[in-house]
């Protein structure tokens, strides 16, 4: 079972792509969060912002999406 439910995502997302889309690039930010913290420089990229039991960075990423926490645009 996929968790957040794709109902959830689509609440605060345009399409199913956007969904895929935001939570990818959010999911290499918190994964490159995560790379820099070990090395004393994380001013680039903000942390995760859900509390979550996950470990998996696109599971995070996808319930910040859930969570309506990040916006995006389209360029």
């Amino acid at each position: 079972m996929i968790s957040p439910r794709i109902d959830r995502l689509l609440q605060h997302v345009d399409s199913d792509y956007a969904s895929v889309v935001v939570a990818a690039k959010r999911a290499r930010q918190i994964n490159s969060y995560y790379h820099n913290l070990g090395e004393g420089t994380f001013d680039e990229f903000p942390p995760p912002m859900v509390e979550t039991r996950s470990k998996n960075y696109l599971t995070i990423a996808l319930e910040e999406v859930a969570d309506g926490k990040i916006k995006y645009h389209y360029r």
